[in-house]
């Protein structure tokens, strides 16, 4: 009730960008929704995934994520959270993507999300006053701020949809095309055709991906690297390390601590 009262506030707002600050001690899902604002979700501290029809994305600490104006999206927790939101305006920034995606903070942005969740009450502030200069700035900042790989899309076609979701929710980088072919009956090659097809990315891509998504928030809660690796079925800590520097750019304790 809160959050549809927030939702019809947010709507009637003359504001071009209206702030808003939102903590849970605790796991929780917001249902599938959708408005006429943009809107850019950074979690200042937790981990949350975003669902939406064209797939999943893990959003870790340090990043946020832009869901463009009309598009129908949910959000799941992953344990305690504080979540720091940007709702946008159509048409009031008009470089910000057009599709969804996960973006890289910079220190300045952090800090002007901060100084920006203080005027969440006021008005629109004057173009010359410390307000309107923050807020200038946000307008800056977010179009500059750079994408990152950590979307997981999600095949349409029933029966590979199925595997997908299967493959998440016990994830291994052993799982091959040839088993997955098989389980389709389909060739290697038809199976590979298929899977690029439907979601944009090879298996071993989508798979590493998808490993990703359930070595995210278990590190980000503080869980060793080794016991991570290990469950998730690679042979060394130095392989699933290999994996996390080459789609990531860097090993999971330095991609995760706090900048």
């Amino acid at each position: 009730m809160e959050r549809m009262r927030r939702w019809s506030r947010l709507e009637a707002s003359a504001r071009q960008i209206v702030p808003h600050t939102e903590d849970r001690t605790r796991e929780y899902l917001v249902p599938p929704h959708r408005h006429s604002w943009g809107q850019l979700v950074y979690a200042e501290t937790g981990v949350f995934m975003m669902i939406t029809q064209e797939g999943r994305w893990i959003v870790p600490p340090d990043h946020a994520f832009w869901v463009p104006a009309g598009i129908e999206h949910s959000m799941q927790t992953q344990g305690s959270i504080s979540v720091r939101i940007l709702y946008v305006k159509q048409g009031t920034l008009p470089n910000l993507p057009e599709s969804i995606r996960v973006m890289g903070m910079t220190a300045l942005m952090r800090c002007l999300i901060d100084e920006a969740a203080q005027l969440a009450k006021e008005e629109e502030p004057s173009p010359d006053s410390r307000g309107g200069l923050i807020m200038a700035l946000v307008r800056e900042e977010m179009s500059r701020l750079p994408e990152k790989p950590l979307g997981l899309p999600m095949p349409a076609e029933p029966r590979l949809a199925a595997l997908c979701r299967a493959f998440l929710d016990n994830p291994t980088p052993h799982a091959t095309i040839d088993t997955w072919a098989h389980a389709m009956a389909m060739s290697r090659r038809a199976f590979t055709r298929a899977f690029r097809r439907e979601t944009g990315l090879s298996l071993s891509a989508w798979r590493q991906q998808a490993c990703l998504f359930a070595a995210l928030p278990r590190l980000a809660a503080g869980e060793p690297v080794t016991s991570v690796a290990l469950d998730l079925g690679y042979d060394s800590v130095a392989a699933f390390t290999t994996m996390f520097r080459r789609i990531l750019g860097a090993p999971p304790r330095r991609y995760l601590e706090f900048k």
